[in-house]
């Protein structure tokens, strides 16, 4: 038989191997799913941006993973968020049945070695977000302020779930390295009750994203009752004239550790699951993440809740964490005040 023949017929037998392989795997997927639960879990309370994204996925993800399970949001509250996480890594099944949103602060706070993470963000497997985050620094009409200028020369109380969350982190980074006066109380549940702080007057500011202030204080944007001073991340065209954190931080080695400090915004509202879980699982999740952000019914809901659709992709954020990880020790230290 001449070689061309021989060569011809092991590639054809390889492709045939290949398909059967790939085959078998994804019926070992969809078996595995069937008739399982799916568990999504959320780190922090009822109302705020990540949980209002967690759910919305939620509706949607059984539709694409392979045997159709049942996918449950539930919370799980406490220290910040990293309660869940720990809880995630050390404790869920590790067989792709939960999945956790978790803090975008995460990485970094691993990276500066800060105190009660018990997880190696490495070894989560990345599923993917709805969209990068703009984070931003706001403050309550009645408090006078309306610069970050203003925010260095009066002290103004500014609401957070609890240090190591971006909502203490940024107004902690913004006191240290562009002289506002911050005075930050931690202890709400969840950024639902921070904003039910500041109606009521207790606090007067308070970190939180642009796209979270669009879904779930739209009035309070049409009525003017908040203030953006300062913002962090992807430019948008929503906030002309508000300076970004690099304009209002001249020093560039503070900027480098602002830079790990709000690296969360290129992970928006991070999905992962547990390590240790089978390749094929965790390719059948991102696939039906990614699957989800196309549906058209997804679609038309987040846009009648002003929620922006614009996914990062799971091996995406894979790198991002990898990259944070990365970051020389000398700078994480820095960051480790302002995160613990």
């Amino acid at each position: 038989m001449a070689i061309s023949a021989v060569l011809s017929r092991a590639t054809a037998f390889a492709t045939c191997l290949a398909a059967c392989t790939g085959a078998a795997r994804a019926d070992a997927v969809s078996d595995f799913y069937r008739g399982r639960t799916v568990n999504v879990l959320i780190g922090v309370a009822v109302g705020g941006e990540y949980d209002l994204h967690a759910r919305a996925v939620s509706r949607f993800l059984g539709k694409y993973i392979p045997g159709n399970p049942s996918v449950v949001p539930q919370n799980m509250t406490g220290a910040g968020g990293l309660k869940m996480a720990n809880y995630l890594y050390e404790v869920a099944p590790r067989d792709g049945t939960n999945i956790g949103m978790l803090a975008n602060t995460f990485p970094a706070m691993q990276a500066a070695g800060v105190k009660g993470v018990m997880f190696d963000a490495n070894k989560f497997s990345w599923i993917g977000s709805i969209c990068p985050t703009i984070e931003t620094m706001t403050v309550w009409k009645t408090t006078g302020v309306h610069s970050i200028e203003d925010a260095r020369n009066k002290e103004v109380i500014a609401g957070a779930t609890g240090r190591g969350a971006i909502t203490y982190m940024f107004p902690a980074m913004l006191n240290e390295f562009a002289g506002t006066k911050f005075k930050i109380v931690t202890g709400y549940p969840g950024g639902n009750d921070v904003n039910l702080a500041m109606e009521r007057g207790e606090v007067g500011a308070r970190n939180n994203t642009w796209s979270s202030w669009k879904v779930t204080k739209p009035d309070w944007l049409r009525n003017k009752d908040i203030t953006v001073i300062v913002q962090a991340g992807p430019k948008t065209n929503d906030l002309p004239g508000v300076p970004s954190i690099e304009d209002v931080i001249p020093d560039p080695d503070n900027r480098k550790v602002v830079e790990l400090l709000v690296s969360g915004t290129r992970l928006g509202r991070p999905l992962a699951t547990t390590p240790g879980v089978p390749e094929e699982r965790v390719k059948a999740l991102r696939d039906a993440f990614d699957a989800a952000m196309k549906d058209p019914e997804f679609l038309r809901e987040a846009a009648a809740a002003n929620i922006e659709v614009d996914p990062v992709r799971g091996v995406d954020m894979q790198d991002v964490v990898k990259n944070v990880l990365a970051t020389p020790k000398h700078l994480a230290e820095r960051a480790r005040a302002l995160i613990e």
